[in-house]
């Protein structure tokens, strides 16, 4: 059995080169935004990179590469929210099965565990003769601070 590694450096080190891709400053930093920011667009990890100097260097099309690179070999997953203006966005929980809900006011995006608990958790009414992998839910929803804020702006 292989020991935990001490850190998720460590950790996104070993993954990485479990995958066969090179360990670099940029792609560990990345990965680490994600880690602590689940469900961010590739402009938000470019971002939160930029501000906190881990990579100042770094361009927003190699953030673009770095994501789809990532998301190729299974460390990320992409999460494609309906609405035409809806960017991507990535996380790094991915092997298991779930979905999510997203506030149609504020965009706050949460994961929701899969009530059945293995994929796929719809069936459709025809398959056309394919195997299903998976089905894609995302709630849409009125968070707790958006609906206050609502409430506030009726009664006044």
């Amino acid at each position: 059995m292989t020991p935990e590694p001490a850190s998720s450096t460590d950790y996104w080190s070993t993954r990485l080169r479990e995958q066969g891709l090179r360990v670099t400053h940029q792609r560990l930093a990345a990965l680490e935004v994600i880690d602590h920011h689940p469900h961010s667009s590739a402009e938000e990890i470019y971002r939160l990179l930029k501000r906190a100097q881990r990579v100042p260097t770094v361009t927003l099309q190699t953030v673009h590469g770095i994501v789809n690179d990532l998301t190729a070999i299974g460390l990320l997953r992409r999460i494609d929210l309906p609405g035409k203006d809806s960017a991507a966005r990535y996380e790094t929980r991915v092997g298991d099965n779930h979905h999510h809900i997203e506030c149609v006011r504020c965009g706050r995006v949460e994961d929701v565990d899969c009530a059945r608990g293995e994929a796929p958790c719809l069936l459709p009414s025809d398959t056309h003769g394919m195997t299903l992998l998976e089905a894609q839910v995302t709630y849409l929803a009125v968070c707790h601070e958006c609906e206050l804020t609502l409430r506030k702006e009726t009664h006044a």
